[in-house]
């Protein structure tokens, strides 16, 4: 397959099929830099018609809550007092950047999800 910028959805499968034929190929070999390159071209491509937005921040905190095994007692050190951590996830109060900062950081909450 020749690599060009996709811009359809055709390409996009034809490509789709090539990266699944290229997928154990060994670096530094011209397959993997095709796989490589196809890679890039599908991602544009996608982030362009199959965009997908951020979670809003509540819903991308309990998620990764729900990805550690963690309850509202473990967001304590992250927000604040047990009736903040209260507040937060129940939308009555919104995130301080501090706090924010502390989900990245500590919990590896995503920071485009924190600031949507």
């Amino acid at each position: 397959m020749k690599a060009t910028i996709i811009k359809t959805e055709k390409q996009h499968n034809e490509a789709m099929e090539r990266i699944d034929e290229l997928f154990d190929a060994k670096q530094n070999t011209k397959e993997f830099d095709e796989l490589e390159l196809l890679v890039m071209l599908v991602s544009a491509y996608e982030d362009k018609y199959y965009h997908i937005e951020a979670p809003d921040p509540i819903e991308a905190i309990k998620f990764r809550m729900e990805q550690q095994g963690l309850k509202r007692t473990d967001l304590i050190p992250f927000l604040g007092t047990r009736s903040r951590v209260s507040e937060i996830l129940s939308g009555k109060r919104k995130l301080t950047v501090n706090m924010m900062r502390n989900l990245y950081q500590k919990l590896g909450v995503p920071a485009e999800s924190l600031l949507a």
